[in-house]
């Protein structure tokens, strides 16, 4: 019910970025045709791979098992260069959109940078769909939405009920003012009508801490971090973020089920590079990526951190890009989100 009012305005700002990106997507690929003949060697010399997140986060360890594998497939180097700060990773997403366009500096990142970044901080420093070039989606994992173990709730019909009866009293953590968990709960409180308090901080082990202790009663996280927490009974998931349900924790029931369609937001990793990148760049690279995750021992690597090999073409990963900003643009909207 909530969600109608923003409905309209985001399939509007869909169709109107759909519009320029193809036609910003055409420029490149004409500038790129001009460059092939410099490229017919690459790769030629080792590639960076901006991670825009410190090292040791679930960001960077998926980074590094793809990267391991993509290196001998295209046989050269892959340095893994960690840039974090920045709103969603927005620091290490300036390096690459001012880099130059020759396929050896590229991003490896999950939506923030590129999504809900840009919707929250329009002064970010970039436009993610003018001064980069989609390569691909790679990996998806679930994101757990889960509660302090106390929190007398079963559902997320019944977390409304409880933020309704207790103004004021509920508070749901994220990684950051401006994450995708942040904008995740703010489409929470538009579609139920209700209000919480929102706590950011500075990153997943932070929050995670913080719904450990009690200070905070609920917030979502990807399996990667989470699922530890969960196993050992720390914490507690009354939804999964997917459409469909995680072999992992299989009674765990998926926020359609639980009458949410709207909150389906799995967490994922893709790659961009730099604007007016050669058109053969991206699909060696695109094709370096498929080939790198067939490979059954990387595949094993990444399913033991619950993630799920998704990987499609340049094209369906920037319509992907373009679904999701104009989805969090609208609910940033709708739920007046002020930098703050």
């Amino acid at each position: 019910m909530g969600s109608q009012r923003f409905a309209a305005p985001i399939r509007g700002l869909r169709y109107l970025l759909m519009a320029s990106l193809c036609a910003v997507w055409a420029l490149h690929l004409i500038g790129a045709a001009n460059a092939q003949s410099q490229t017919q060697t690459y790769p030629s010399r080792p590639i960076k791979v901006i991670v825009p997140f410190p090292a040791g986060g679930p960001t960077d360890g998926m980074a590094r098992i793809i990267s391991d594998r993509l290196g001998a497939v295209l046989g050269q180097s892959i340095i893994i260069e960690n840039r974090g700060g920045g709103a969603g990773g927005s620091v290490g997403a300036k390096v690459v959109a001012t880099a130059d366009p020759d396929g050896y500096t590229i991003l490896m990142t999950p939506g923030g940078s590129l999504t809900t970044g840009p919707a929250v901080h329009k002064n970010i420093g970039y436009d993610p769909f003018k001064d980069f070039t989609p390569v691909a989606k790679l990996v998806e994992m679930p994101q757990y939405i889960c509660v302090y173990p106390d929190l007398p709730v079963k559902s997320l019909a019944d977390v409304a009920a409880y933020a309704k009866a207790n103004p004021g009293k509920l508070s749901w953590g994220s990684q950051g003012f401006g994450t995708g968990t942040h904008l995740l709960a703010e489409l929470f409180k538009l579609e139920t009508g209700t209000n919480f308090v929102h706590v950011p901080y500075r990153g997943t082990a932070p929050m995670l801490a913080a719904l450990l202790a009690g200070e905070i009663q609920i917030a979502t996280d990807p399996s990667t971090t989470v699922l530890p927490h969960i196993q050992s009974g720390g914490v507690r998931p009354i939804a999964i973020t997917m459409v469909a349900r995680s072999a992992k924790l299989p009674d765990v029931p998926t926020t359609a089920e639980e009458g949410f369609p709207k909150l389906v937001a799995p967490f994922w990793l893709g790659v961009v590079a730099p604007a007016g990148t050669p058109v053969d760049v991206i699909g060696k690279l695109n094709a370096a990526f498929r080939e790198s995750l067939k490979d059954p021992a990387t595949r094993a690597r990444l399913d033991a951190l619950g993630a799920d090999v998704k990987i499609g073409t340049p094209r369906e990963f920037g319509e992907l890009l373009v679904e999701e900003y104009a989805l969090w643009a609208g609910v940033v909207k709708a739920a007046n989100v002020k930098v703050e």
